[in-house]
């Protein structure tokens, strides 16, 4: 529900108003107060004007104020994407340090196969609600950049033999198929 019809039907049912009651006060027809509360047309101009003045609220603010709340979407989706596309060359970092590098031992690629599932793992507790290709998407895109350039640069042979392409391999799965791992079978 976009913010001004959450806001024209919150409003009407602060008054105590029922839709027929509105659209009779405000000379406009039922059926648009429901699709503008169904967010399925949005009010502009005189409609708008007409509304408000029923319900005793100043249009312009409701225009302003959902203005103001697009530019705050906007900041937060470009905030959101420099942190993703941050998160994902730190997890391409520690799994290709613990793997590909020329002085990792087994030890160091033990810990790159266990960072590679308790790290997705943790992404999956914490973002339950996201579908697996989602999560995929967001916090897996580092691997498939880095699997890809590792491919142009060292070719599979060496991607696969010091780890990191079975590290890459376990963190996508567990990214996409973590929620099935941790549902509750009760």
């Amino acid at each position: 529900m976009n913010w001004i019809a959450k806001k024209i039907s919150e409003t009407r049912k602060i008054k105590g108003l029922t839709q027929e009651e509105l659209a009779e006060q405000a000379k406009i027809n039922l059926r648009t107060i429901q699709r503008i509360e169904n967010s399925e047309s949005e009010p502009r101009g005189k409609t708008l004007n007409l509304i408000c003045e029923a319900l005793e609220i100043d249009s312009k603010e409701l225009i302003l104020t959902e203005k103001s709340i697009q530019e705050k979407n906007i900041g937060t989706k470009i905030i959101n994407g420099l942190f993703l596309i941050a998160l994902n060359m730190v997890l391409m970092g520690i799994i290709g340090f613990l793997t590909l590098d020329s002085n990792a031992n087994i030890n160091s690629v033990f810990g790159g196969y266990l960072v590679s599932v308790f790290l997705p793992f943790f992404i999956v507790v914490i973002t339950k609600r996201m579908s697996g290709m989602e999560r995929m998407l967001k916090f897996g895109f580092g691997y498939i950049v880095y699997f890809i350039l590792v491919m142009a640069k060292h070719g599979f042979p060496t991607g696969f033999v010091t780890g990191l392409f079975p590290c890459l391999l376990i963190s996508l799965s567990a990214l996409y198929f973590g929620n099935e791992l941790i549902k509750n079978r009760a």
